[in-house]
């Protein structure tokens, strides 16, 4: 498929550079292709009423690192700042990250971050992301990027506006639990403990998949048909435990909905024909329209940029051109768009 199919202009003004009080505040655009497609207006704490008993919500409870680290580059006299986004941690120890200006790097380039940490460039890769390998003995890294670093916030924020203490608590979901992610599973953000409990009450069953968002989910595609693009990979991670549940539900005849696209990542990675199998380890999953969904029965998720895989994802739920026409009705009625915006529920 062409990318060009999932364009189309979204006004500057619409992104939310700030997050909306309480969390469960913002506005939420229904979304359902079955029989006759609807397109509604409805408020987030709706969704108490769209969720019946017995359904299964699933949570990505991954945690946001301080992934956002600022460094100096030292070559013998000279030194040059560098700002790096970390990605994901590799199997022998070292970081992908991304850096800005990458150009003024080079392989065996040392970092300095403080006095007692850093890093050396072990490799440089396309579109500016490097490898790093910090020069720490027994420690936990995790520990030292909370004193290096800060929120990483996405581009389209970090260009308008630095992060703020309150982003420390906003971007980081209230069961945000195993740390990992560099981007927050930003769905998630919605949810309040008391809007959870309430859920609960009603008999909304609440389990947990876990799947470290990476900085490649804010990359562009770079090619002008879907089936040369190459999906970043993640690690994830669905336990026996959610399995059971999961399978449980659909022998109920009750529905599955994932919170955020990187749920349903992890359950479609986990999805083998009618039953859910335990998952650990990277997916690279790309969806996009034509797929064929083996668990999700509906999805809460917020607004996605033109031409990215997430708005290829949500196509392939409920038909690109009803999802065209739905974010055209959002952008005439100035919904806030997306990491700090507001949500949508869209019904398989």
């Amino acid at each position: 498929m062409r990318v060009d199919d999932f364009d189309f202009l979204l006004p500057e003004e619409l992104i939310a550079v700030d997050p909306i009080e309480p969390r469960d505040a913002s506005r939420m655009l229904c979304v359902s292709p079955r029989k006759e497609p609807t397109i509604k207006d409805q408020n987030f704490r709706d969704l108490l009423t769209l969720l019946n008993p017995g359904d299964c919500l699933v949570f990505n409870d991954t945690k946001v690192i301080p992934a956002h680290i600022t460094g100096l580059r030292i070559r013998g006299e000279n030194a040059a700042s560098i700002q790096f986004n970390l990605n994901r941690p590799l199997p022998d120890g070292s970081w992908s990250a991304f850096a800005k200006p990458a150009k003024k790097l080079k392989e065996g380039d040392l970092v300095q971050f403080n006095d007692d940490v850093k890093a050396h460039i072990v490799s440089k890769k396309d579109r500016g992301e490097v490898i790093l390998s910090f020069d720490v003995k027994n420690a936990d890294l995790f520990d030292i990027f909370s004193q290096i670093g800060s929120t990483p916030l996405p581009p389209y924020i970090a260009s308008k506006r630095r992060a703020e203490d309150l982003d420390v608590n906003r971007y980081q979901t209230v069961f945000a639990d195993k740390p990992g992610a560099v981007a927050a599973p930003t769905a998630g953000l919605h949810f309040t403990n008391d809007f959870i409990e309430q859920l609960k009450a009603k008999g909304v069953i609440i389990t947990y998949v876990t799947l470290h968002v990476g900085g490649g989910t804010f990359l562009p595609v770079a090619v002008e048909d879907t089936k040369d693009h190459h999906m970043h990979a993640e690690y994830a991670i669905l336990t026996d435990k959610t399995a059971q549940i999961i399978n449980a539900t659909k022998a109920d005849g009750k529905r599955v909905i994932a919170t955020g696209t990187t749920a349903l990542r992890v359950l479609e990675s986990a999805a083998q024909k009618d039953m859910m199998k335990p998952f650990e380890g990277d997916t690279d999953i790309f969806i996009e329209p034509g797929y064929q969904f083996k668990c999700v029965d509906a999805l809460i998720t917020n607004f996605h940029l033109p031409r990215s895989t997430l708005f290829m994802l949500v196509s392939a739920l409920c038909g690109t051109d009803l999802m065209k026409e739905a974010y055209a009705h959002a952008i005439a009625e100035k919904y806030r768009f997306f990491s700090y915006g507001d949500a949508c529920f869209l019904e398989r």
